[in-house]
């Protein structure tokens, strides 16, 4: 049992339950970033934590699991390139610790996936690339766009 000291539910609004961001490119940031032993405790990964920065998915959390130590060359061969397109999204070419790259605006390429545990659909970033500035002619090149199988345009724009 725990005392929950006077909590008020009418004084708090409810969480609404997290669906799966659609697939598509956002502006986003890593916050945090630690590592962590792998399952089979022979190796490790560096998880970051991105937060969404702008639109309507603004403050949604994603997280990106790189295998920088683990006995499968590919898996480590694939991290160290996403860790190579993380650094150059941020233009941070020799990061000393992983806290470097926190906080340097970036696009997020986001992919839905099934989760194989139990069927739902889950997001995963599939790409990384630099935050693009500049070009006032064409909106579209100074902002992420999001993708929909309608063609619509996302209705999160700056």
């Amino acid at each position: 049992m725990a005392n929950l000291n006077g909590f008020n539910a009418n004084d708090v609004e409810p969480n609404s339950s997290f669906e799966p961001i659609p697939a598509g490119k956002y502006l986003a940031a890593i916050t945090a970033s630690e590592t962590k032993e792998n399952k089979a405790g022979n190796g490790s990964y560096l998880e970051f934590t991105f937060c969404i920065l702008e639109g309507a998915c603004k403050g949604r959390m994603l997280w990106a699991r790189l295998n920088l130590d683990n006995p499968n060359a590919t898996a480590v061969k694939i991290a160290r390139g996403d860790l190579s397109a993380i650094c150059r999204a941020v233009d941070v070419m020799q990061p000393r610790d992983s806290v470097d790259l926190h906080n340097l605006p970036m696009v997020v390429s986001v992919k839905l996936k099934k989760r194989p545990d139990s069927g739902e659909l889950s997001n995963e970033i599939r790409g990384f690339e630099p935050k693009q500035t500049g070009n006032t002619d064409n909106p579209a090149s100074s902002q992420p766009q999001q993708t929909t199988t309608s063609g619509a345009s996302a209705p999160w724009k700056r």
